[in-house]
Parts: C-alpha cells; sequence; structure tokens
C-alpha cells in the first residue's frame, strides 16, 4: 500500500522542464521568436546552447534576457554535438523533462502543459512532438514534424501533414493524441533519463535526420514516441541551412544511410539499403528536374559520404532491432501513384 502510494505521489509530482535553444550567429531569429517562449513557458528553465557565434548573440541575451541561463560551446559543434555538449550542463539543473527547440519557432499559450501531462499519464512515453505549422503561412503545417513523424521500410521519412513537398492545410484533422515513429528536432521533448541512456544525438550526422536515429533506438529499446495535437508551435524553418540548400540534401541523404545501416533488423539490412541505394539515383533525378542539378549531385556526393563510414555505422549495430516501421514506399506512392496526402 505504501509502494502505491509513493507511485501516485511520484506521478502527480510537476515535472521539471529545461527548455534548450540552439543558437549559431542568430540574434535575429532570437530577437524575433524568444519573446513567446518566455511569455509563455512560466514554469520552465530556459537555456540558450551557443555554438559559437559570432555575432552579438550573447550580448543581445545578457542585456534582454538576463533570467536565460546561457552556455557557450567552444565551436560550431552543429545540431547534433552542440546538443550534447550543451545538455551536459544543464543535466547540473536536473530536468525531468528536456525541450530541445530550435530557434526559429514560436510558441503558444499553454503549449506546454498538454505534453507534461501526456508524459506524466504514460511513464512508457520517452519523447514527444507537438504539432508545428508553418510560421509564414500559419494555416499549414509546417516541414520538419507536421502533425507527427513516420518512416518507410527504405528509411524515407514522412508526416501527417507533409508528404515530400505537399504540405496540408490544418483544418483540424491532426488534433489527436497518437503514438508516432519519430519527433521533430523542431521541438522535441524527450525524458532526460531516455536521452541520457540513449547516448543521446549521433555527433556524426553533424546536422539532420539524427532526431529520427534517435527515437528509432528508443523504438528499439521499447520506449514510445507520441505526437500531442493539443499542444501547437509555429515554426520558421530554414534558420540556419535553407530548405532548399544542397547541402541539407547531401546530410538528409547520407544520414539516412547511416541510419538505416544502424538500427534495421538482421536479415535486412542488405537488401534493404542496396535498393536504397538503387532508389535514392532515381530520386536524384527527381531532385534535378524539381530542384536543379545541384541536389542531384548532392545525392550522389552523398553516397560517396555515406562509404566512407560505413563499416564504422555497422559496429555500432546492436541486438534487437525490430521491425518498427510502416511497409509503404513513400517515393513510389508520391511521385508514381500521385498520393500526395498522409489520408492517402
Amino acid at each position: 500500500m505504501e509502494s502505491q502510494t509513493l507511485e501516485i505521489q511520484k506521478r502527480n509530482r510537476l515535472l521539471k522542464t529545461a527548455i534548450a535553444i540552439l543558437n549559431w550567429n542568430g540574434r535575429k531569429l532570437l530577437e524575433e521568436f524568444l519573446p513567446s517562449v518566455v511569455e509563455f513557458s512560466e514554469n520552465a528553465a530556459i537555456f540558450v546552447i551557443d555554438n559559437a557565434s559570432t555575432d552579438d548573440s550573447i550580448d543581445y541575451l545578457k542585456t534582454n534576457f538576463p533570467q536565460i541561463k546561457i552556455i557557450q560551446n567552444q565551436g560550431n559543434f552543429g545540431y547534433a554535438k552542440g546538443y550534447n555538449e550543451g545538455i551536459k550542463h544543464i543535466l547540473q539543473h536536473s530536468p525531468d523533462l528536456l525541450c530541445l527547440l530550435n530557434s526559429d519557432v514560436k510558441v503558444t499559450r499553454n503549449w506546454l502543459q498538454p505534453i507534461e501531462n501526456l508524459f506524466q499519464s504514460n511513464p512508457e512515453i520517452a519523447a514527444i512532438q507537438p504539432k508545428i505549422l508553418d510560421y509564414k503561412k500559419p494555416t499549414h503545417f509546417e516541414y520538419a514534424g507536421a502533425g507527427g513523424g513516420f518512416i518507410d521500410n527504405f528509411g524515407y521519412p514522412f508526416c501527417r501533414g507533409r508528404i515530400f513537398w505537399t504540405l496540408e492545410e490544418d483544418k483540424g484533422q491532426f488534433n489527436d493524441t497518437i503514438q508516432t515513429f519519430w519527433a521533430s528536432g523542431a521541438c522535441l521533448f524527450i525524458r532526460t533519463k531516455d536521452f541520457v541512456d540513449s547516448g543521446g544525438f549521433d555527433e556524426g550526422f553533424f546536422a539532420h535526420m539524427e532526431e529520427i536515429d534517435l527515437c528509432w533506438r528508443l523504438n528499439n529499446s521499447g520506449r514510445k514516441i507520441f505526437y500531442c495535437g493539443a499542444s501547437t508551435i509555429y515554426h520558421l524553418g530554414g534558420g540556419t541551412l535553407r530548405s532548399n540548400s544542397p547541402r541539407k540534401t547531401y546530410l538528409n541523404f547520407r544520414n539516412s544511410l547511416w541510419m538505416l545501416v544502424k538500427n534495421l533488423p538482421t536479415g535486412r539490412v542488405f537488401p534493404f539499403v542496396f535498393t536504397r541505394l538503387s532508389l535514392d539515383g532515381i530520386t536524384g533525378i527527381i531532385f534535378w528536374i524539381y530542384e536543379g542539378f545541384p541536389h542531384l549531385w548532392a545525392v550522389v556526393d552523398s553516397h560517396f559520404g555515406f562509404y566512407k563510414r560505413l563499416l564504422h555505422y555497422r559496429n555500432l549495430r546492436k541486438p534487437g532491432m525490430k521491425n518498427n516501421y510502416t511497409n509503404k514506399l513513400i517515393p513510389f506512392q508520391y511521385f508514381i501513384l500521385k498520393r500526395k496526402f498522409y489520408k492517402e
């Protein structure tokens, strides 16, 4: 009886949330988006992790937001290592939850409580993302996460509300709470213990796909990822790297292949990766048509980058990989069958 009482008290205890915003030369973004975070995050501690900015970001923060804790990394470590290094310092404050928030995100009133409540209600949940709408076009979902992330059997990520370049209008169709495969790095809530136990982000990725890799590892360990439609944020997108940047294309394709090698079940790695390499060639041609030759070359170059560290990522494999992706070849459905929306 006493143990049950302690468990109830533990679940009813207010969770301590630490909001961590990664910054690199983002003075203008901080000026535009940080006020909403401060206004609507009364019970959370706010940290800015700075990746050795050369603009006046730090001076701006010290002058205008003295209540915000600043963590200064010694170099521009990118998203993955930047957060890994910064969170080491945040751990000293013993938060229960980490919210990894992009610097180009506007939050809304009561955005934290539904997510904190969801964590309280289910101890099996490791990570959650809110509904992510487009800051420039608030009636529509935003590319990075939209209404919850999934992945097909060849490693192509997609979202409810976003398939490749098609962004759906928000008509309340994703106001629900569901289990997903991955949560967006634009606004990733994760239990501190799960982040630490999983080893954090893969720093070899530098940026892009690292949150999907982290969520895949969490799925493989039996933890759950959720989407919470009762919480809404607005994401500018491309704040530090344009959405149509060939560099972004390179990182997405290279990191996606590494992620397959790391996380696919034994017996599926070779046939799936071989097929994916072939499909990338077709996708590269499509990118050439839609985005130009630099994106085709970025896909080709990503394969060279993949081979350079193939053995390293093969050696990171662990037993217990699961078939927890969806068996839908998203590029085929999108480009050939012309299925542009999630419901299709």
